[in-house]
Parts: structure tokens; C-alpha cells; sequence
């Protein structure tokens, strides 16, 4: 069932935000230059998402908004972190139109209460250059009345171009070997499966606001690289989060303690695709044990 257009109204800080990016990028441009880690602290006061956004949210990735009485989802976190990640990577050195969410772990220490005003600080913590991509680590943590209750390590890549060892004799890109290629382990076990139609990634814009149209504009998508629309990357985390405690923990979403996730391939739509575990607390999205994976990480409970 489709998510309700009305919560877009709810997502102004967010779109705000990306309107005040686009904007700066517009004007500023990338100097090749560096900037002095850790940034500045970007401090904002949010209200929470309101029950009607949460519960549609929590449906959307095949959780049960009954889970959710008392406290927030915390892979919601996009919903009112967004605004000061974005404040966070201003002035970075990098084309803006090409920055992508390479993964995030997310730590939870403390639940989040609803109708709770929140606290959120981020920080540019440090830059990983090695001048053919570069990654961007935000450090985010939101904190209520009772103390921080999330904190998150958002990456995000700006790639940059290849190195010289990177292309053939004929002075062409090397295409990559498919061998090379995240998979998931053909030892890992099936815990949950998703059908995600084409709409998917409206849907998720439409809860927590990220409206980059990669994720909802087929003709966009195409212009920017991809087959079709892709599936936010806080998506896959989203989905994944629910399948674990769907598939191990019984449904009690307060036994995840954290979920890190990389997002190593793009998930177009609509898509079928698998929730997969195997040694010590590792996930993955992917086809099928052996074949390409979408997003590989790992989460750790208080059950052991």
C-alpha cells in the first residue's frame, strides 16, 4: 500500500536542507583543496516525527508499528538527523551532485521516547582521500531528555576518478572482475525476503525526506548512471533491521544493540531480494547465497 503524500508536509527541515545544499553547490566551487578535521559542531532541536509517519514508515519496511508504542525506530534516525549531516558536509571540497551514501553504522544506546524533542549534533569527523574516491565520516548522535540515545557514523563517497593502475593498455577503465564483486557467502542462510516494487524509494523519501531523485525519477536515474530507480541506502538498512528481528530475535526491536551496514551495489526497482546471515553476527542483502550482494554489514545484540 502506498505511503500517504501528507507526510511530505512533515519533511520541510529536510527539504530545506537539500534546497540549501543544492544552492551551495551551485555557487561554491570544489577547490581540489582539504579541510581541517574534525569540523565544526552543527547543534539542532527537532520535533519527533509525528505516530501517523512512524507507523506508515514501520509498515513500509515490514516491521510492526505495535513494537513501536513507547519509543522511535531507530533506523528512522534519517528522518531528523538529515538537515545537520547536510550542514555537516558543507564546504567539502567535492562535487555535491556525486556525493553517495557509502554505509553507516549505527549505534543504539538508549531508546528514543516519542512526542520527545530531539537533540542532534553532528560533525564532520574525518576525510579518507586516497585521490580516486573520497569518503566522508559524520559523526551523529541524537540525545534526549535521558542522555544520547543514537549515535551514528554516516560515510559518504564523492568518487574522484581512477588511478593509473586502474586502466588497461589502451588507456580505457578496467572493467571490474566479476570474482571481485561483493557477493554473499554461499554459506549464508536465507532469514527473510522482500519484494520492493518501483515506488519503493518514493515511498521511503516520503517518511524521512531524502527526495533525491535517483530514487524516484526513472528518466533522473538513468541520466545519472543507474538501469532505473535505486533504493536509498538507508533503505536497505531499514529493511534490514526489521528482517533481523523479524527472522532472529522473535520481533523485540530493542534487542539490537547496533547495525552496521555498507551499501557495496546499487538495488534497482523493483527488485526481489534476500536477508542473509552467517558467522559471527554478519548480514547481507542480496540475489541469493552466491550471487551479487547489495549491502554487506554486520549487528551485534544484547542477547549474547
Amino acid at each position: 500500500m502506498p505511503v500517504a503524500t501528507k507526510h511530505v508536509f512533515a519533511q520541510r527541515r529536510v527539504l530545506g536542507a537539500l534546497v540549501r545544499a543544492v544552492a551551495l553547490a551551485a555557487v561554491k566551487k570544489p577547490n581540489g583543496g582539504t579541510l581541517v578535521t574534525p569540523g565544526p559542531e552543527i547543534r539542532l532541536r527537532v520535533p519527533p516525527p509525528g505516530d501517523a509517519l512512524v507507523k506508515d514508515f514501520v509498515r513500509l519496511v515490514r516491521g510492526d508499528p505495535g513494537a513501536y508504542k513507547r519509543a522511535l525506530p531507530p533506523h528512522l534516525f534519517p528522518q531528523w538527523a538529515f538537515p545537520a549531516v547536510l550542514r555537516a558536509l558543507e564546504g567539502v571540497p567535492y562535487p555535491f551532485a556525486r556525493i553517495v551514501n557509502a554505509g553507516c553504522t549505527l549505534s543504539i544506546l538508549g531508546p528514543v521516547p516519542k512526542g520527545e524533542t530531539l537533540d542532534v549534533a553532528a560533525r564532520l569527523s574525518k576525510i579518507d582521500d586516497n585521490g580516486r574516491r573520497a569518503i566522508m565520516h559524520v559523526e551523529v548522535i541524537t540525545s534526549t531528555k535521558a542522555g544520547a540515545a543514537l549515535r551514528a557514523d554516516f560515510r559518504a563517497l564523492a568518487p574522484l576518478g581512477r588511478a593509473k593502475g586502474d586502466k588497461a593498455a589502451n588507456g580505457k577503465a578496467k572493467p571490474k572482475d566479476a570474482a571481485d564483486r561483493p557477493r554473499i557467502p554461499e554459506h549464508a542462510r536465507e532469514i527473510g525476503r522482500f519484494s520492493l516494487s518501483k515506488r519503493a524509494g518514493l515511498d521511503f523519501a516520503k517518511t524521512t525526506g531524502d527526495f533525491n531523485p535517483i530514487h524516484w525519477a526513472p528518466r533522473y536515474a538513468r541520466a545519472m548512471g543507474f538501469r532505473s530507480v535505486i533504493l536509498h541506502g538507508f533503505g536497505s538498512l531499514s529493511w534490514a533491521f526489521e528482517g533481523l528481528v523479524r527472522g532472529l530475535y522473535s520481533g523485540d526491536v530493542e534487542t539490537i544493540t547496533e547495525i552496521d551496514a555498507n551499501f557495496v551495489r546499487p538495488l534497482v526497482l523493483p527488485a526481489k531480494v534476500g536477508l542473509y546471515v552467517w558467522g559471527d553476527g554478519q548480514v547481507g542483502l542480496g540475489d541469493a547465497p552466491g550471487g551479487p550482494a547489495y549491502m554487506l554489514g554486520s549487528h551485534k545484540s544484547n542477547v549474547y
